[in-house]
């Protein structure tokens, strides 16, 4: 009986299916939200913040999936490595669901309910920032490399950030920290995820 040998990239396309099926939940779920607030817009009041965090999540998700386009590189698939992957891409779906809840019957405003959720909201945000050098660590020293200091000194800082936020209510911290993640997201997939290398 002749044994057929599977490679590295026969696999990489299996996996990639799997983690867009957990994406798409997630944009499912932004745009479910959003399609909501459009059909009903008075039955709840708006939050820019919140809106700003939907509109940061839909962009990670999107920058998500052509990032990982990187995982072709490896030449060696394990279920640890699968597993991590599913994990990681299960903390962005969780993130989405906790800016768009099932239900906001047990709240006032959006305003209401994503500061009762921010210590889920940027605990899980934060272990995502984590996550991400885990997953760069995946794609080899080179590709880690690629992103030389910047990649170091971000992580640790948005990580503190997160933890600021858990920690503080005022707004105008708040609105600090989206529109300069939104800021630097932007810049980040403009200078080093234009094109995929």
């Amino acid at each position: 009986m002749a044994t057929e040998i599977v490679s590295a990239h026969d696999i990489f396309p299996h996996i990639r299916i799997v983690m867009g099926m957990v994406i798409g939940l997630g944009v499912t779920r932004l745009l479910s939200g959003l399609a909501r607030i459009v059909q009903h817009p008075g039955q709840y009041k708006l939050y820019p913040v919140h809106l700003a965090w939907v509109a940061s999540m839909l962009l990670l998700l999107v920058h998500f999936w052509w990032w990982e386009f990187g995982l072709y590189a490896i030449e060696t698939w394990t279920f640890g490595k699968y597993l991590f992957l599913i994990f990681y891409a299960i903390t962005l779906f969780l993130l989405c669901a906790l800016l768009f809840p099932d239900s906001m019957l047990d709240y006032t405003s959006y305003e209401d309910f994503f500061y009762s959720r921010r210590g889920w909201f940027f605990g899980l945000l934060a272990t995502t920032y984590l996550l991400d050098v885990v997953d760069t660590l995946l794609k080899g020293p080179e590709h880690f490399a690629r992103y030389g200091n910047e990649y170091l000194f971000r992580t640790p800082v948005f990580v503190a950030l997160c933890i600021a936020a858990i920690l503080v209510r005022d707004r105008r911290f708040h609105i600090a920290f989206v529109v300069g993640t939104l800021i630097y997201q932007v810049s980040f997939i403009l200078r080093l995820f234009d094109t995929i290398v």
